[in-house]
């Protein structure tokens, strides 16, 4: 099978050519909202981060706003900073410009005079830009090419028995072509932690998934916290899972059964192609922006309950197991495999379904969220008050 992507001179397969608007702080989100909304074919992030921080959470910033630049699913970029930001537009750019060849060029509020004198700056240099985007065709490319970000939020008893074991199935298939999935949220590995680490493509890939399970428990004790008293969220409880070894169990049948090759820290992009781990909080939307920006180009999220998130670069898929959700929030669901629940669709044909899915979107399709044009951004903090 094939699909209809944008090949990149890094060799990465992009399925959306935007020009992003990037933010180098908070401070800059807004007049890049502007910016976007005037250049058709551009999109905008809004973010809470990128001054007054400490060393790492500025490094973890910076690993964020690199990775969206870096991602195959951006054709240029366009920085817009304020002026006193920790790293400043021209120090983001001239980074940028070692690891890629994309254009990219950058401009400070505070240096060009106010939002209207940097809008007018930017939306010409976007414009430009965007011009020169809509030249690149799309072209035939292999499955091998996909990088698909495996995601879970709104989780219920159906997660568990349905969606995740059905996302499972479609991660096996573009595995088995070569494509690269992404798993994420460690918090969500505890308590099967054992189970998951036994895909370990290596003893030592075996070791660091237990190891970033141990470290976060290690990092919530700190803060006086424990997980396995009670991680499940309200609504989680309300849908049936009142323990993290419930939804923990769940959770990891999403990433299904092939090794894994390569454990990543948050927002760093990987170096092999094959089932992956990121090292991630147990929040969606943080855990989508940072596997977003280490790479991957399509977000295939399972929901139980229901939930909108969307993303700026790349496409999510919803996919629920709860037929109720699916009548409810048919605005928002794109895939319902219920069917597994009442026994009129096997999990094995759920997944065939799913790969099927995954290449619509990526040939161009729009999910509802992207129709929505949501973006749900945040960047984690590595360091936190308590």
């Amino acid at each position: 099978m094939q699909f209809l992507g944008y090949k990149r001179s890094d060799g990465s397969v992009g399925v959306r050519n935007h020009v992003l608007i990037l933010p180098a702080c908070a401070c800059a989100s807004e007049t890049c909202r502007v910016v976007a909304s005037q250049v058709e074919g551009t999109k905008n992030v809004i973010i809470n981060v990128g001054c007054s921080d400490v060393a790492a959470n500025t490094e973890m910033t910076q690993r964020i706003l690199t990775g969206f630049a870096l991602n195959a699913n951006v054709y240029g970029v366009v920085i817009i900073g304020l002026g006193c930001e920790t790293v400043g537009h021209r120090q983001l750019r001239e980074k940028l410009e070692k690891l890629t060849d994309k254009p990219i060029v950058s401009f400070g509020i505070q240096e060009e005079g106010g939002t209207v004198a940097t809008a007018a700056l930017a939306v010409r240099a976007a414009r430009a830009m965007v011009a020169k985007a809509s030249l690149v065709q799309r072209v035939p490319c292999e499955l091998s090419d996909l990088f698909v970000a495996i995601e879970c939020g709104g989780s219920d008893a159906t997660s568990g028995l349905a969606s995740n074991p059905a996302v499972g199935e479609m991660a096996d298939r573009i595995g088995e072509a070569g494509g690269t999935t992404m798993m994420s949220e460690t918090v969500e590995f505890i308590g099967a932690e054992h189970i998951l680490a036994r895909r370990g493509a290596t003893p030592e890939i075996h070791d660091q998934i237990i190891r970033i399970c141990e470290e976060y428990e290690q990092h919530l004790a700190l803060a006086g916290q424990d997980c396995r008293a009670g991680q499940p969220t309200p609504g989680n409880k309300l849908g049936g899972l009142s323990t993290i070894e419930e939804k923990s169990l769940g959770c990891i049948k999403k990433g299904g059964t092939r090794p894994v090759v390569e454990v990543l820290a948050e927002g760093v992009r990987p170096t092999k192609k094959g089932a992956l781990i990121m090292d991630t909080p147990g929040y969606d939307i943080s855990s989508v922006t940072s596997m977003i920006a280490g790479g991957a180009t399509v977000v295939v999220f399972t929901t139980g309950r229901g939930t909108p998130t969307g993303h700026a670069l790349a496409p999510v898929i919803k996919v629920t197991g709860n037929r109720e959700t699916a009548a409810r929030m048919a605005d928002n669901m794109d895939v319902d495999v219920s069917g597994i629940i009442d026994g009129t669709m096997t999990t094995r044909a759920a997944g065939d379904m799913l790969v099927q899915e995954v290449i619509e979107v990526a040939n161009g399709r729009k999910t509802k969220a992207e129709a929505f044009g949501f973006s749900d951004i945040a960047v984690d903090h590595i360091c936190r008050y308590i």
